[in-house]
């Protein structure tokens, strides 16, 4: 069965953004599909425009017959991974996280979720 635009654009497809240094521009890129991105002004902008990017890619693969990148699955993660850390590194962060009246757990993912925005 042949998906169709609508069908592919419903997937959960990796949408990565990024600001500019300066804070100028929002620049917008699908991990999955090769040279689809954007950039705008606003996040909002950016936002639309790289879903009308997304539509186009999609629509030119379907056109042409090239094979179509889909998003991996999220159930392919379990959401869990083992971190060793130097003895004075796990202090420091139990610390931190008793500071701040959370599990050592939620300090980490709240601390690398702030990273990879």
């Amino acid at each position: 069965m042949t998906k169709s635009l609508e069908d592919y654009l419903s997937l959960p497809y990796n949408i990565e953004v990024k600001r500019s240094e300066d804070g100028g521009t929002y620049f917008a890129r699908v991990k999955e599909l090769p040279g689809c991105m954007t950039e705008a002004d606003t996040f909002a902008e950016v936002e639309e425009m790289i879903r009308d990017a997304m539509a186009a890619w999609i629509e030119v693969a379907l056109e042409e017959g090239i094979p179509i990148p889909e998003p991996r699955p999220l159930e392919e993660f379990s959401g869990r991974f083992v971190l060793r850390l130097p003895k004075s590194l796990h202090r420091d962060v139990a610390r931190k996280a008793e500071e701040e009246g959370v599990s050592i757990n939620q300090w980490i993912v709240t601390a690398v979720a702030r990273s990879i925005r």
